[in-house]
């Protein structure tokens, strides 16, 4: 295998699963990686404006890469014009993490086509095309087409086949060499952890909406949230901590060392999440021994094994359900965890750093097709 040099990866904003991302790919792949990054804040901003800035910092690359790999809150057709004094035609490869196609509406956001226009002029500019998972690109291609279609003319409709042409599945890397071979045992009171962006596409309400009707029955549990918050005010986490101040075990941000210390002890990892395209923060949990109570919808029904979907899985209306049916059944909870947790490692950078190294190398001999 052809071994693709060294790689720049472009990521505007640098937080949460899009910085573990493109540390993953500096850490694991065994080869030069330099990042280019932009804080993770003002995302609409950064989709709007990071392409100029990050173009203009390529002036200060320690040389011209091989490769770069640039995620989905670029603007990769301006980054190319403007970065091209000092990258050339270099190829480029865009990592879709989300894209803005399906994004649910926030009471505070009006609806903004232009984001998921730029997810598309982003893909026609690129070499490749990177999704992180296999639902991921079935809603693309379902979705970009009704996106095209609302607009007036020259709807772009005879370009998809060509961006799908150049697409692939490429799954995100998880960092699993923290957890130890056999986690550790979680018996005792059981602990439901909710570690999700704060954010109305993770629909934080749910959980603390079912949080409160299972306490409302009395049943003995505990409750850890963590994340990270880009509000300045999220007032149903501060409510939460109001109504439950001797469940809620911890509440907030925690740095690494301290958030995998809460994935080993916690028992639980509950999703309720309106978007999500791939699930780090649950094949994290899973690996690390929790059982996970997941929508059967979205990405998570392909991200677990077939044999775990009517134990994990839960469809509208079930939640409490099935977080009930966990706090009561807690032995029968922790051996199916124990079952599980092996099948994540498909998603250990150990595994998919070599699908990494020859994907970049077949873009880095085929050159620029810009």
């Amino acid at each position: 295998m052809t071994r693709p040099g060294s790689v720049l990866v472009v990521e505007p904003y640098f937080g949460g699963s899009h910085r573990a991302w493109a540390e993953g790919i500096r850490d694991h792949l065994g080869l030069p990686v330099e990042l280019l990054t932009l804080p993770a804040r003002w995302w609409k901003w950064r989709m709007r404006g990071a392409a100029v800035t990050l173009a203009e910092l390529c002036a200060d690359l320690r040389s011209r890469p091989d490769v770069v790999v640039v995620s989905d809150m670029l603007d990769v057709a301006a980054f190319r014009t403007f970065a091209r004094p000092h990258l050339g035609a270099v190829p480029v490869a865009l990592y879709l993490h989300e894209t803005q196609l399906t994004y649910p509406d926030s009471p505070q956001m009006a609806p903004d086509l232009h984001f998921a226009f730029t997810n598309w002029t982003s893909a026609l500019a690129a070499d490749r095309v990177f999704f992180n998972s296999e639902y991921h690109y079935d809603v693309f291609f379902a979705e970009i087409r009704k996106l095209l279609r609302h607009f007036p003319d020259f709807s772009h409709e005879h370009l998809v086949e060509g961006v799908r042409d150049k697409s692939e599945v490429l799954e995100v890397g998880v960092d699993m060499s923290w957890v130890p071979a056999d986690p550790p045992n979680r018996e005792g009171t059981v602990r439901l952890l909710w570690n999700h962006r704060w954010e109305h596409d993770k629909d934080p309400v749910a959980f603390f909406d079912a949080v409160d009707r299972l306490a409302a029955e009395g049943l003995e549990f505990e409750v850890v949230v963590c994340g990270e918050n880009f509000r300045q005010r999220p007032e149903e986490f501060a409510d939460a901590v109001r109504r439950h101040p001797d469940r809620i075990v911890h509440m907030g941000y925690l740095d690494r060392d301290h958030y995998r210390r809460h994935l080993l002890a916690a028992g639980v990892v509950v999703s309720t999440a309106r978007q999500e395209f791939f699930g780090i923060s649950v094949v994290e949990a899973t690996a690390a021994g929790c059982f996970p109570v997941l929508p059967r919808r979205l990405s998570y029904p392909r991200l677990l094994p077939p044999d775990f979907h009517d134990v994990c899985l839960y469809g509208p209306g079930e939640l409490v359900d099935r977080l009930r049916w966990v706090i009561e059944h807690p032995g029968e909870a922790r051996e199916a965890a124990r079952r599980l947790a092996p099948a994540m490692r498909r998603y250990s950078w150990e595994e998919l750093a070599p699908r990494y190294r020859e994907a970049l190398a077949s873009l880095a001999g085929q050159g620029s097709m810009a």
